[in-house]
């Protein structure tokens, strides 16, 4: 089973048209989708739009009562996927504003199955595309990702904070039995660098797939 966590905030403009997208690769490709949406501390209707789906795809709703930060929504969903998991499932996490596109999946899948514990959609893969995003971003998040990658290097991997990823469930499994609630304990965007040098110490097999980020499709602020 593969099952697709999304951290979700005040993401009423894009997070139906998401679960719509998730559906159609499910019906394409025939996998065994569950979805977990954790929606932290919304104060739109996100959390009225994802009640509508759970009769209509396999989807688990939890709700934080006020806003936490990305790094507790991360960690209540990959919680919750590590519980319900088994030893040869796929854990994927991934942004809801629409600007990760859900037909990657399969691709990252793949990599899974022919013998990687981690899988990143990468933004500074060759075939990568940022659409959307303004010149001085691109030139910050470029340059925070050489620092991080002399600082901290992780063979086959060069996109540190991209929280678009695949993990095998029993890797998380280990991975929280080894660091518990640390395993995340940032809460900001740095949670998802956070994890992935917690992931880093384990001597695991990490590779990358190109990511085409569609920052022009995010209707959201959040």
């Amino acid at each position: 089973m593969i099952i697709l966590v999304l951290p979700a905030y005040n993401e009423e403009s894009s997070i139906g048209n998401l679960l719509d997208r998730i559906r159609h690769v499910i019906r394409e490709n025939q996998s065994d989708f569950h979805v977990i949406v954790v929606d932290d501390g919304s104060a739109d209707q996100t959390i009225d739009i994802v009640k509508k789906y759970t009769s209509e795809m396999s989807l688990d709703l939890i709700q934080h009562a006020e806003n936490r930060g990305l790094g507790e929504a991360i960690k209540s969903g990959l919680l919750k996927g590590i519980e319900m998991a088994a030893q040869r499932d796929v854990i994927i996490t991934m942004d809801s504003d629409n600007s990760h596109n859900p037909g990657l999946i399969i691709r990252m899948l793949r990599m899974i199955r022919e013998g990687h514990d981690v899988v990143v959609a990468s933004r500074y893969r060759r075939g990568a595309r940022i659409i959307g995003v303004p010149f001085h971003r691109k030139i910050l998040s470029l340059g925070a990702s050489w620092l991080l990658r002399m600082t901290y290097p992780i063979r086959g991997i060069k996109d540190y904070t991209c929280g678009f990823r695949a993990y095998r469930a029993d890797i998380l499994k280990e991975a929280w039995t080894k660091y518990g609630n640390q395993l995340i304990e940032r809460s900001g965007f740095s949670c998802m660098v956070d994890l992935l040098l917690k992931l880093r110490a384990m001597d695991l097999i990490m590779g990358e797939v190109p990511l085409i980020l569609r920052y022009d499709q995010k209707q959201s602020v959040s």
